[in-house]
């Protein structure tokens, strides 16, 4: 049976997706190209992270995992219209949607206003100062006006203006809806109880017109908050779905995976596999840091995207209390945003369970529990990743207290490629990779080294460096840079290596490498993928190198 090789060398498995996996078992999931890397791995496409081992042959630096910093601006966006205020003062993504738009200049966030409120749209120029702008008449800032469950938002960049530019995963909890009714000045569904939960799938070109909801699988075939985002490297659609094993009475939430190449057409969640858990390295949490902490972790959320070279799976994950309990006092569940990182686009590698964006777990904070991130995860801002965030206070802006009350959004922000870098001290350290192959003429690092400096040599298949690309003749590197070229006396072009197998040596001190790439031309273009879009950006990738920054 004929196997699929990816962009970066990676041969998928005749049988693909696995479905071997074991839903009962908590040990992390295994990831097979760490395990059996490619024997050259090409890199054209996307800066090259440090994320794993990958793509390293041997090193002598230390990887060093980063979190996201909380803006000090938190929360950004707080309930305001009458939905808002009066469903429980929340305003959350659930998982809502993230999305750059360059025509308008503008950041959108579509996001629950209130709980089980209408799907509601925010817009911005700078991520801090948002507008709810009006859509249509009597509408108000409603791309749903009507009382509506978890969702899933994705904005498509690469579908024609007048196509299905926007497509929507609604949870519909009894199906069928009989009607449409309206109640205390907004429409809201009238549902039939005899029914079960059917999560439907519907487009827009505008994101006002929605075409007919199809359902994605028969009654009852997964939990609430599921989701889906777009695979770009195998142009595959991928759904996030919510399953449940009991065990001793207990409830493990876990997700299952199906994809398409379509978004809404001939599906069927009932096919789904297991994918991912919880595992044996997700701690609990300390009983005297939460009210009722020390309960087995659980898989809340999985929201992905790609970015540059790889996939970033923002992984939420529970940490108790068990849903009666927050009820019965009165306070947010507890989950943190954690991430993962995947290559094929299926198997993720956790190295860090620190929390990237963690709850405060403090009463009187906007934050202090029950985080979600949304559906297209971050937005590249120049040299800086920003990725909106849910936290839910536990408390109405009218004191009214409950486990589902007091949601705002804030933010979160980390350097470009900043998720893990390898470091070096003031003693010299080393890195060689992989062999690797590319089609492009110059070599760029994200670097941090403002006291130190990095150069970097070309080896051959024997080891041997190869002229004029060695270290002695390469011009240091210092300074902090996200996107910073390496050049060597005598040349620069690597053009004469395009196609052969060679691997790249650095030499580091008293500084973080974060990426390298080799762009096609001398902007330092990546095209690689920016996750949700950002300003300067034309498309999908970076086409455009130093013009975004």
């Amino acid at each position: 049976m004929m196997t699929e090789r990816l962009y970066n060398g990676i041969e998928l498995p005749a049988e693909w997706p696995p479905r071997k996996l074991d839903r009962t078992s908590n040990t992390p999931m295994p990831v097979p190209y760490l395990q059996a890397p490619p024997a050259v791995i090409p890199i054209d496409v996307g800066r090259q992270l440090f994320v794993d081992d990958f793509l390293i042959s041997d090193s002598t630096l230390t990887r060093t995992f980063h979190r996201a910093e909380k803006h000090a601006a938190n929360p950004v966006l707080t309930a305001q219209t009458p939905d808002e205020v009066a469903l429980r003062g929340s305003l959350y993504l659930g998982h809502g949607g993230l999305w750059y738009d360059s025509a308008s200049g503008r950041f959108h966030l579509a996001y629950a206003a209130g709980w089980r409120g209408p799907l509601a749209l925010a817009t911005s120029r700078d991520l801090l100062t948002w507008e709810r702008p009006e859509l249509a008449p009597g509408r108000g800032n409603a791309l749903i006006a009507r009382s509506i469950d978890d969702h899933a938002l994705w904005f498509d960049q690469e579908a024609p203006p007048d196509g299905a530019r926007f497509k929507l995963l609604e949870l519909h909890r009894r199906w069928p809806p009989v009607g449409i009714t309206t109640g205390q000045g907004r429409p809201e569904w009238k549902l039939d109880a005899q029914a079960g939960d059917v999560h439907c799938l519907a487009t827009s070109a505008d994101g006002l017109s929605w075409s007919s909801q199809t359902p994605a699988g028969p009654p009852n075939t997964a939990g609430d908050y599921c989701s889906f985002f777009y695979n770009p490297f195998r142009q595959r659609w991928v759904f996030s779905i919510r399953t449940d094993y009991f065990e001793d009475g207990r409830m493990d939430r876990m997700r299952a995976y199906l994809e398409s190449p379509t978004f809404d057409q001939g599906l069927d969640w009932s096919t789904k596999v297991h994918w991912t858990r919880a595992d044996r390295l997700d701690l609990p949490e300390p009983a005297e840091s939460y009210p009722g902490g020390g309960e087995p972790c659980q898989l809340y959320t999985l929201n992905a995207v790609a970015y540059e070279s790889i996939l970033i799976g923002m992984h939420a994950i529970h940490r108790g209390p068990h849903n009666q309990f927050c009820a019965d006092r009165q306070i947010p569940k507890l989950t943190d945003l954690e991430l993962g990182f995947s290559r094929d686009g299926f198997h993720w590698d956790r190295p860090d369970r620190s929390g990237f964006i963690r709850c405060s777990r403090q009463e009187g904070t906007w934050d202090r529990g029950y985080l979600h991130s949304a559906t297209g995860v971050c937005v590249v801002v120049g040299d800086r990743l920003v990725f909106p965030y849910t936290g839910f206070s536990g408390v109405g802006p009218d004191g009214s207290r409950g486990d589902y009350h007091g949601a705002s959004i804030g933010l979160a922000t980390l350097r470009r490629d900043g998720f893990a870098s390898l470091d070096a001290g003031p003693q010299a350290g080393m890195l060689t990779t992989r062999p690797v192959s590319f089609t492009g003429t110059r070599l760029f690092v994200n670097l941090c080294a403002p006291r130190g400096r990095l150069r970097v040599a070309v080896l051959d298949e024997h080891g041997r460096e190869v002229a004029p690309f060695t270290l002695d003749a390469c011009i240091p590197v210092g300074g902090d840079h996200c996107l910073a070229a390496v050049r060597w006396q005598g040349g620069e072009d690597l053009s004469t290596l395009r196609g052969q197998p060679v691997c790249f040596r650095f030499e580091l001190t008293d500084g973080e490498l974060y990426a390298f790439w080799v762009s096609r031309d001398g902007s330092g273009r990546s095209d690689g993928y920016v996750a949700a879009g950002g300003p300067g950006f034309t498309g999908p990738t970076d086409t455009v190198g130093k013009g975004a920054l």
